[in-house]
């Protein structure tokens, strides 16, 4: 059963670095946001500063939701996905597999970034250190929150219009505990709190999103 989890992590994996235009498409646009929003906001750094984190998180959540209808759909298109629905290997197992490895190709780079991205958005030094932690305690619910929304959507022509739609209001306490814990170095508020929310958020999505995803999968088209 590892060994089935392994390959199809590893298959997701070599995938996103043989096509291309996944993770590195994802961090051209995250980096297009932070660049572009500073120019219309003006050079009022102060004001840059205070919703730098929000825009950073906000990039992060519109650049994990480039190629994520190809999560399953792709699969779906060549038979794969009727080899792992027939594998021994669990359904939710599988469907955990391919969120992670959306994590490893898209999240985990953009979090990687995240701190010289900083300093566009005119980030203090002190809230580097809380913003990278909070996108790396976070974005693995984005991913996992789309996983279950790519399940939904693997067998519709045009699911990649509607993904987008359902994954956007699921996120929102992610994005409002992600900012919380970027603020949390200039405010009386203690880093702890919203970082511990950020990780319950990301392992009940993590539970509940391949449960929902699994069971999506399963459905007759």
């Amino acid at each position: 059963m590892t060994g089935a989890f392994l390959a199809i992590l590893r298959r997701d994996l070599a995938l996103a670095v043989r096509a291309g235009g996944g993770g590195e498409l994802a961090l051209v646009f995250f980096l297009t946001v932070v660049v572009l929003i500073p120019f219309a906001l003006g050079p009022d750094l102060n004001l840059l500063s205070r919703i730098g984190p929000a825009i950073l998180w906000l990039g992060a959540l519109l650049a994990t939701l480039i190629g994520l209808d190809r999560l399953f759909q792709a699969d779906e298109e060549d038979g794969s996905l009727d080899l792992i629905r027939s594998a021994p290997l669990p359904l939710e197992l599988a469907v955990f597999a391919k969120a992670l490895a959306h994590w490893l190709t898209t999240g985990l780079p953009l979090t990687l970034a995240a701190p010289l991205l900083g300093l566009l958005v005119a980030l203090p030094g002190e809230g580097v250190l809380p913003l990278t932690a909070s996108l790396a305690l976070g974005t693995p619910a984005l991913s996992f929150i789309g996983a279950a929304a790519a399940g939904l959507t693997a067998s519709l022509r045009r699911g990649g219009l509607i993904l987008p739609i359902l994954v956007a209001p699921l996120c929102v306490p992610v994005l409002i505990f992600g900012v919380s814990a970027s603020d949390a170095a200039r405010g009386p508020m203690p880093l702890q709190s919203p970082l511990l929310i950020l990780a319950a958020l990301s392992l009940m999505a993590a539970v509940v999103g391949c449960i929902a995803a699994a069971a999506a999968l399963r459905q007759p088209d």
